[in-house]
């Protein structure tokens, strides 16, 4: 049987049930406010499963889980559900780099070549710098490689895909946006830090950030509240979405967790637990081309180092998407008023900006 995402949804947005997770809980109405639109938005979407996670006063006051994250086993979606992180590994490998910047362990305008030995030398050279902010020249996905299904053992092996081909522009002149750029990064860590990627990012970055639900998104491991992934067919009818193996791009989109954990991940980096104060001014400022243009694909964006800095009704916006096979995800944050917000749902291919911004305007009361 075919299943039409409204009926689905017309089903199980009549079973929410808040769930307040700290002392400092959102108020009763705001919730009830939040889960309106909610309701609202995921029929119109067609998302299947959704779940969230808020940030207020740099505390984790809520979250909660809407719709199916198996619609086949019909198991709901609720804050403990796993999704792909998809691209917000990124952020999570930034704030790695950066903290061997601060050590004085890397220096971000050096040839990537001073860490990473192996990758070969191109016509111009590359640097970390570059690489965050998606202005070095490396390649993004070619043909099918996104749909790649066999396991690469290694961040080296990983490398492999791309590593022989040549820029596609001379660094630092155009925004491009680049996985494999990230990927690249996490063989810069491994040289300078003396420690394999994963090992260096568990010690370093998760465990400090209370972050005890990522790991690396294993095809093959049984993870406890995976959702199930679904795409949209021709006719809006939901689908299974493949579950491509991700194992050879882990700096750059390689992780699953909940939105709980990102929560706890968008705290400490806005509290400073992960960066000195300066590093995360530095990793938050917009970044140029060497003509003076945003570091950007998109009107009123830029990208800076690890994150899209934009601004939404006189406010400074910091956040970065992931869009992958089975889901979208999204961690969106006014750092100036201590607000962050996750959002991770088990379809493919739609845009969670616009909700994030409704959202968080119901909850920092912005008409």
């Amino acid at each position: 049987m075919i299943v039409k995402p409204k009926a689905v949804l017309l089903f199980f947005l009549s079973l929410f049930v808040s769930v307040c997770i700290a002392q400092n809980a959102l108020a009763p109405k705001t919730i009830e406010r939040l889960e309106k639109e909610i309701s609202s938005e995921m029929p119109k979407l067609g998302i299947p499963g959704l779940s969230i996670a808020v940030v207020v006063d740099h505390k984790l006051v809520w979250s909660n889980g809407y719709g199916f994250s198996d619609i086949e086993n019909y198991v709901p979606a609720k804050a403990t559900t796993a999704y792909r992180l998809a691209s917000i590994s990124k952020p999570l490998t930034a704030v790695a780099l950066l903290q061997l910047a601060e050590q004085k362990r890397i220096d971000l305008d050096l040839p990537i070549q001073t860490y990473c030995p192996s990758f070969p030398a191109k016509r111009w050279r590359v640097t970390a710098r570059q690489l965050l902010a998606h202005i070095g020249g490396i390649r993004h996905y070619r043909g099918d490689e996104i749909m790649l299904t066999r396991q690469f053992d290694s961040l080296a092996d990983g490398l492999s895909i791309f590593k022989d081909d040549s820029l596609e522009h001379e660094p630092g002149t155009k925004y491009l946006y680049s996985t494999y750029g990230y990927n690249l990064l996490g063989c810069v860590i491994e040289g300078a830090s003396g420690m394999p990627y994963v090992e260096y990012m568990k010690k370093f970055v998760f465990v400090p950030a209370s972050m005890d639900r990522i790991q690396v998104d294993e095809v093959s491991a049984i993870i406890p509240n995976r959702a199930q992934g679904y795409r949209k067919g021709p006719n809006g009818e939901l689908l299974n979405s493949a579950l491509a193996n991700t194992s050879y791009k882990i700096p750059g989109g390689g992780y699953i967790s909940t939105v709980n954990d990102l929560a706890k991940f968008a705290i400490a980096v806005q509290t400073n637990g992960l960066l000195k104060p300066e590093t995360v001014r530095m990793m938050f400022t917009p970044q140029k081309t060497r003509d003076g243009k945003p570091a950007s694909d998109a009107p009123g964006a830029a990208y800076a180092l690890g994150w899209r800095i934009s601004e939404y009704k006189g406010e400074r916006e910091v956040a970065h998407s992931g869009s992958q096979q089975r889901v979208r995800t999204y961690l969106y944050m006014r750092p100036d008023r201590k607000f962050a917000l996750v959002l991770m749902c088990n379809l493919e291919g739609i845009n969670l900006t616009p909700i994030a911004r409704s959202l968080s305007d119901i909850i920092l009361d912005k008409p």
